[in-house]
């Protein structure tokens, strides 16, 4: 198993599709279901054996969350903020062009 290519608070871009956020969650290998896998056309589907990214999305019409593989992603270089409403709910705020994750309370 690889380490994954970017962190938590990184804002990146879809290669292929027009659509931008901000990384909350990483996991080390794919772990969404076999239905959501293969409905992605096979010419652009991604090796499972990668980084999976949980993204706050935006593009122009909406926000959302999206599952995205590493191959899929390249640094976002625009200097926006991601305007996803639940950006609060996971940072602080922005640093050097990357969110601050916010710190879990603990139990």
């Amino acid at each position: 198993m690889r380490s994954a290519k970017y962190g938590l608070g990184e804002i990146v871009r879809h290669r292929y599709y027009p659509f931008r956020g901000a990384i909350f969650d990483v996991d080390p290998v794919f772990a969404n279901t076999e239905e959501w896998w293969l409905s992605i056309p096979e010419e652009v589907r991604p090796k499972k054996d990668q980084p999976f990214y949980h993204l706050l999305a935006e593009n122009e019409e909406t926000t959302y969350i999206a599952y995205v593989s590493e191959q899929n992603l390249v640094p976002d270089e625009s200097g926006e903020p991601v305007r996803h409403p639940q950006i609060d709910e996971f940072f602080t705020g922005i640093e050097d062009g990357c969110y601050v994750v916010r710190p879990r309370p603990s139990n």
